[in-house]
């Protein structure tokens, strides 16, 4: 009995699988390369709050927000200023939660503009714009260039008597 011919063909199948394993993984040399499988590309994942955005340019707007000698209505005036800024750079109002909102007024943005410093004391550890008082501005939509921004004021509490807000635009 002769193996040669069985062991050629077993010989020219692993060749085969080896020679497409190879260049499933060899990276590709140009851009005219046709892409490699969505499994084997390599992802990488930024967290926004681990990894935070290189600012290109960065305001001072912010620089005064929940300073000891003023209010809380000349902090929302300067939260209004801030989002004016963003607008007049973006044509919308960022959107989302107020940690969203904040993360793209610290530079998470695709101009990558920082119009509140990434330390601001006004930024909690979650990410979000807070009042004098520690407490996270509430955020709400009103259309795409209109925002109305609310501190719970000082009892922390969000719509009762001691909230101050404001209308950016009114």
């Amino acid at each position: 009995m002769n193996f040669r011919p069985a062991l050629a063909s077993a010989l020219a199948v692993v060749v085969a699988l080896a020679a497409i394993f190879a260049w499933l993984l060899w990276p590709a040399r140009d851009d005219d390369a046709p892409p490699r499988p969505l499994h084997l590309r390599q992802r990488t994942v930024a967290s926004p709050k681990t990894q935070p955005a290189p600012a290109a340019e960065v305001s001072t707007l912010a620089q005064r927000l929940n300073a000891p000698a003023g209010t809380i209505q000349a902090d929302l005036r300067i939260v209004e200023d801030v989002i004016d800024a963003y607008r007049s750079n973006f044509h919308e109002n960022p959107v989302g939660t107020n940690a969203e909102i904040t993360a793209a007024l610290m530079g998470r943005n695709r101009l990558l503009l920082s119009l509140i410093p990434q330390n601001h004391p006004a930024v909690n550890f979650h990410g979000e714009l807070c009042d004098r008082w520690g407490h996270a501005f509430f955020f709400h939509q009103l259309s795409g260039t209109r925002m109305e921004v609310r501190s719970a004021g000082p009892d922390g509490t969000l719509w009762t008597e001691d909230d101050a807000v404001l209308t950016p635009g009114e």
